[in-house]
């Protein structure tokens, strides 16, 4: 065996066995059993979901060398939009017994409404996604194929989490995220050692040629990849708010590193890609020039992605039907009404055309619930300092998420 064949083997054995240990750490019964892991495993689920194999691309085309400044700043915004979400887990549910004003409840009922046709939506895609990956090799037969797998999973999805409920959804989410971290942490590893061989360079890294209003569009639209944390809010029938408010933190804490350190790490490789506009299956061929083995890792990854972030919404969905029908409809049932209506997009509507609506809702509903955010604080006593601190970022995110609503160019 030639020497550069023993350390490619060597090469591959080590980025293997990093995912290997790290999926053991994952599983761990104690962190398993940690019901503020779980709760932790929802929200982050569905921020690194579907754009996490995307990103990179589409951040170097905007940004070009500033791409990791460019993805701090999203992720940043991100995390303030969660403060938003925090806040009114506060407000909302501590005084949901009490008389809550006709503006207050409207909010509420609007951005549910809003909250629910993207969750539905978004769903349908993900596992449709999911799908495409798994069929791509059969071209005849892959659209029918694809729905009907779709089909069969979401059944399955809705079937167990209506006989069982929230905790063997969490079950099978927990596990797929558990494979999904364990290859990023080996994507990562073998990232690092390759940039430390090769030197780190972003030579050959360039921005397409875009006007500074488009780049703010294509950043907003890249906003709605690190959505989902919002999901911490519907787990109210299992999780108390200080639980769900520490755990909504944690996950967007850890999801920010990981995208952060993923940008910075894939960068120097981004101009072996031809510019355009790459799927996933283009950062799973370039991780190749790190390890051999990362390719089919990454396919492992990104089935893993839909599925998890699909389970992560739909978890979320529930929650959020049950607490819009006060209690009158449960969350069991609800898993249902929201798979049979997922079913119904993929078999009558072209999934990957009204994606876009779905990034625009997601964009509504923050924007919603920031406005009941800013309302709840001027009706109190913004004479201190963190009160108005708190205002002006609120003030902030909502400025960002208008113009997201109304001009932001989905990503991917």
């Amino acid at each position: 065996m030639s020497t550069n064949s023993s350390s490619m083997l060597l090469l591959n054995e080590s980025v293997l066995l990093v995912a290997v240990l790290a999926f053991a750490i994952l599983q761990n019964k104690h962190l398993r059993q940690s019901s503020f892991w779980r709760a932790t495993v929802t929200p982050l689920a569905s921020i690194i979901g579907s754009g996490f194999l995307i990103i990179a691309p589409l951040m170097a085309e905007v940004a070009g060398e500033l791409a990791p400044l460019a993805m701090a700043s999203i992720l940043l915004v991100a995390y303030g939009i969660g403060a938003v979400i925090r806040f009114n887990i506060n407000y909302c549910e501590r005084h949901a017994g009490s008389y809550q004003p006709l503006i207050v409840r409207r909010l509420e009922h609007a951005s549910g409404i809003t909250l629910s046709i993207a969750y539905v939506i978004s769903i349908a895609f993900y596992l449709r996604l999911m799908s495409a990956f798994l069929f791509s090799a059969f071209e005849d037969t892959a659209p029918f194929l694809e729905a009907s797998f779709t089909t069969i999973v979401l059944a399955a999805i809705g079937g167990l989490g209506w006989r069982y409920g929230l905790t063997a959804l969490e079950r099978m989410e927990t596990l797929a995220v558990s494979v999904k971290l364990a290859i990023i942490v080996a994507l990562l590893a073998g990232l690092l050692h390759h940039n430390l061989v090769e030197g780190f360079s972003f030579v050959g890294v360039r921005a397409a040629h875009l006007s500074f209003l488009d780049q703010l569009r294509m950043l907003a639209g890249m906003l709605l990849v690190v959505q989902g944390f919002e999901t911490s809010r519907y787990l109210a029938s299992e999780y108390s708010a200080d639980k769900r408010i520490a755990s909504m933190k944690l996950a967007q804490r850890l999801s920010a590193v990981i995208y952060l350190f993923f940008i910075i790490l894939i960068l120097p490789l981004i101009h072996h890609l031809e510019q355009g506009n790459p799927d996933e299956t283009a950062i799973i061929d370039l991780s190749a020039f790190a390890a051999p083995i990362l390719p089919a890792l990454l396919a492992l990854a990104a089935i893993m992605s839909q599925f998890s972030a699909a389970v992560a919404d739909t978890v979320g969905a529930g929650g959020l039907l049950e607490q819009e029908s006060d209690q009158r409809l449960s969350s069991r049932t609800a898993y249902l009404g929201i798979v049979g209506s997922a079913i119904i997009l993929i078999w009558v509507t072209d999934i990957f055309a009204i994606i876009a609506f779905a990034s625009r809702a997601f964009a509504l509903y923050y924007l919603l619930q920031t406005l009941l955010g800013i309302w709840v604080i001027c009706q109190g006593s913004v004479a201190s300092i963190k009160e108005g601190l708190r205002l002006m970022c609120f003030v902030t995110m909502a400025g960002i998420l208008t113009f997201a609503v109304l001009f932001a160019l989905p990503a991917g």
